[in-house]
């Protein structure tokens, strides 16, 4: 029999990853799909359904149908032991290479392109949305620094904290290597 884990893709995970904390129906999963899981990783919402099916399929999840105000019913998903099992192994297998799509640095590369000015104000702009996500992250951190499970390494919220850490560390560098950048630019233009 094959191993239904096996096909199961990375988004499949991230599914199992949202559904392991708490049973959702397919809208919750894609609002929760946005945040907090937007923060490392997207999926376009008509990506999602067909995810979801698979792995009901494949009996990684299943669900029961809850009679709701809409025309149809509606599916809320829970995982399943075999789910369970498969996202453990996948949490700890072999890290595959991630092909690296980073927009803002690509920019960056060819920012030589552009006048200084504009160069300086493409930095302003990265600074301010870096920022203002590390300013998202933190407030998120607050909100569950509280609670005890962040402590526990076997409760969601103690993963959620270490991934926003993550998020904050990563943001607090880009915000020094925008400094770094506005300060280069400020000396090029002594220079002159």
């Amino acid at each position: 029999m094959p191993d239904p884990a096996a096909a199961t893709s990375n988004l499949g995970f991230a599914i199992l990853g949202l559904l392991a904390r708490r049973a959702c129906n397919g809208y919750e999963v894609a609002q929760r799909m946005r945040q907090p899981i937007g923060y490392f990783w997207t999926a376009r919402h008509s990506q999602i359904y067909p995810e979801l099916n698979r792995l009901d399929a494949s009996g990684l999840v299943e669900h029961e149908v809850i009679e709701g105000a809409g025309p149809r019913p509606t599916k809320r998903y829970r995982i399943t032991e075999t789910g369970q099992a498969a996202l453990a192994a996948w949490v700890v297998g072999d890290l595959e290479p991630q092909p690296v799509r980073d927009l803002e640095v690509l920019r960056l590369w060819s920012i030589w392109t552009v006048a200084p000015a504009a160069a300086v104000e493409l930095v302003s702009r990265l600074e301010a949305a870096h920022r203002s996500v590390l300013d998202r992250y933190l407030d998120e951190l607050a909100e569950i620094s509280g609670d005890p499970g962040v402590r526990d390494p076997s409760n969601p919220l103690f993963a959620s904290r270490i991934t926003l850490e993550g998020g904050i560390r990563s943001r607090r560098t880009a915000l020094e290597w925008c400094a770094w950048m506005r300060a280069e630019f400020a000396a090029a233009e002594q220079r002159r």
